[in-house]
């Protein structure tokens, strides 16, 4: 039996070597999760890894939970969970599902690690937030539950995760181990909900790279024999395949441990390894996991015999945003118009990854709403957050001398609207006149917001997350 069926390297684009990967594929690695690239050079890599592998089907995995446009430079943004969470739909949910499996099948993925059913309960969480369907353990169930039913009906494979749930926790486990202090009773009845309710429509599960006390005082959930034979096999009663989280993020620890710890924990494919040649030559002299390789190449067979037929074609990401995104907006506070004529005081906060606005500015300009060369007083403040989540960063909120700016700019003027097209936290505290949340950089989000802003469009989304 070949270990290397249980091996899913990582592609990263710019940074992996071609010939580890081409390896890797002649040794028989089950899959590979790309990240990045353009559409040339993914079609490029995908064709030459399964020239050179010896199996019938490999799977390409990506992370395209909010479709292509994180990593893929010019794609269109999906509107984020946390969006279709305010929305509260599961149509709007399924619909997601169909549009990621079209965005996804495009670049020629047929497995998609999504959706995330970490609950956004704890503001603090730099990670989870706008990724999240919000803090209801029911609506977050249910929602995760009819995404993965459109991504099937669409044509790809669905990953929940991040079992057991790492929500409630401060940490990127990109960068250090998150430690979820919750009793077990808290578990039952919060973190676990969610992939209760999903699990009968998941092909697979992912756990987290997280340290739960409750149910293992030893090893983190991805390592943990209690949590994923004990808990999710054995109590939950899911039979079909675990992957860990990658193995390149720094909660992961040292991976050739970790990756053994996860086998003989009962996980059945190793993900996104950075140096998946090295850990391939480990697990190869290792004795006793005959069981476990049987098994994870039953499931996967499996999966590839079962493999989802394209029944329905989703909506381009462009048009799901556009038919979707009022319904998925929230007012709070004292809405108010921007009438045709009028000059805004233009305020741009939180765009670290440089999101483009000019979406946004482009579609208020159209109404009639100009942009003020010199701010005077009886303008209105219009303040745009692009805070969003990304790997290894470690924040998503506001910073505090922002948080300073905007209270300062928002007192001087008589109107002032906050507009977030990430995260909704992180103005608790400051007097503002309104705010309008989309949850999404897409730029459908920024055009439905300059037309909810202007009276073209009404928002019917209600607040998913408490604390804002």
């Amino acid at each position: 039996m070949n270990i290397n069926r249980l091996i899913y390297p990582g592609f990263w684009f710019g940074q992996s070597r071609l010939q580890d990967a081409l390896e890797m594929a002649r040794r028989g690695a089950g899959g590979f999760c790309i990240y990045g690239g353009t559409r040339a050079e993914i079609a490029a890599l995908t064709d030459a890894l399964k020239k050179a592998s010896p199996l019938p089907h490999l799977f390409i995995c990506a992370d395209y939970e909010d479709g292509l446009g994180r990593w893929i430079n010019g794609q269109e943004w999906v509107l984020s969970n946390l969006a279709v969470g305010a929305g509260g739909q599961e149509e709007i949910a399924y619909q997601k599902g169909l549009t990621l499996a079209r965005e996804a099948r495009s670049v020629g993925v047929d497995w998609v690690f999504a959706p995330v059913l970490d609950l956004c309960n704890e503001p603090q969480n730099p990670i989870v937030n706008t990724r999240s369907f919000g803090a209801d353990p029911q609506a977050v169930g249910r929602l995760g539950a009819a995404l993965c039913q459109g991504l099937n009906d669409g044509g790809v494979l669905n990953s929940i995760k991040h079992f057991p749930g790492h929500g409630s926790t401060k940490t990127d486990s990109h960068l250090a181990l998150p430690v979820l202090q919750r009793s077990l009773q808290q578990l039952q009845e919060q973190e676990l909900v969610p992939f209760r309710l999903a699990l009968a429509k998941a092909n697979s599960v992912m756990a987290g790279h997280l340290f739960v006390p409750a149910l293992d005082k030893t090893l983190p959930a991805s390592q943990s024999r209690a949590v994923i034979t004990g808990l999710l096999k054995e109590q939950l009663g899911f039979n079909g395949l675990v992957l860990t989280d990658a193995l390149n993020m720094k909660s992961a620890g040292d991976v050739r441990q970790t990756a053994l710890n996860a086998l003989h924990a009962g996980a059945h494919i190793l993900l996104s390894a950075t140096d998946a040649v090295d850990l391939s030559d480990f697990l190869q002299k290792q004795t006793g996991l005959e069981p476990v390789i049987g098994q994870s190449v039953a499931l996967q067979d499996q999966l590839i015999a079962s493999r989802p037929h394209v029944q329905k074609a989703g909506l381009p990401a462009a048009q799901f945003n556009q038919t979707y995104a009022a319904a998925c907006a929230v007012w709070q506070g004292q809405p108010f118009v921007l009438n045709e004529g009028e000059e805004i005081d233009y305020l741009e906060l939180g765009n670290e990854e440089a999101f483009a606005a000019q979406s946004f500015l482009r579609a208020l300009e159209s109404c009639g709403i100009r942009q003020s060369r010199t701010p005077q007083e009886g303008h209105t403040l219009v303040a745009v957050s692009f805070s969003n989540y990304k790997a290894f960063k470690g924040h998503i909120n506001l910073s505090d001398e922002e948080r300073t700016l905007l209270a300062r700019r928002a007192a001087a003027h008589e109107r002032s609207v906050f507009v977030s097209f990430g995260s909704p936290f992180g103005t608790q505290g400051i007097a503002l006149t309104a705010r309008l949340f989309l949850f999404s950089p897409a730029r459908q989000a920024q055009s439905a917001a300059a037309a909810i802003l202007t009276g073209r469009l009404q928002s019917d989304g209600k607040m998913p997350v408490t604390g804002v």
